[in-house]
């Protein structure tokens, strides 16, 4: 990662975020930019922060538990880090995979329904 700094404006665009979202990921204190009078820069360190925090919300990890991934960074370093992640992610395998079930059952159900009142229609069962 080089060592250019971003805008606030530069950061939303790089990461695709609304400036709500870029705003409330500083105000929980998942990143604290660098701040010139009124205007915010992000480095390195907070745009590696950003991608972590991006990718664990595309794994569905709550917020709480990606500050918690920083903040071992910070305090016991990448190893720690990276062994927490291992084993919050086994969690979470087993919680998507419940969640694909259930949208795999919920599909089937209406793919049967969809059928079922399509034929009704067809046999003129439904008026």
């Amino acid at each position: 990662m080089s060592d250019t700094r971003l805008s606030f404006k530069e950061m939303c665009a790089e990461f695709d975020v609304t400036p709500r979202t870029l705003r409330y990921y500083e105000y929980i204190e998942l990143l604290q930019p660098d701040r010139e009078g009124r205007s915010r820069y992000y480095g390195a360190r907070e745009r590696a922060r950003m991608k972590l925090i991006m990718r664990g919300r595309r794994f569905g990890f709550p917020l709480e538990e990606i500050r918690q991934w920083l903040l071992i960074y910070e305090h016991e370093g990448n190893r720690a880090q990276m062994e927490a992640f291992v084993r919050n992610a086994g969690v979470q395998l087993t919680e998507l995979e419940s969640q694909k079930q259930q949208l795999e059952e919920a599909m089937s159900e209406l793919i049967q329904l969809r059928e079922e009142t399509s034929k009704d229609l067809q046999d003129g069962k439904i008026e």
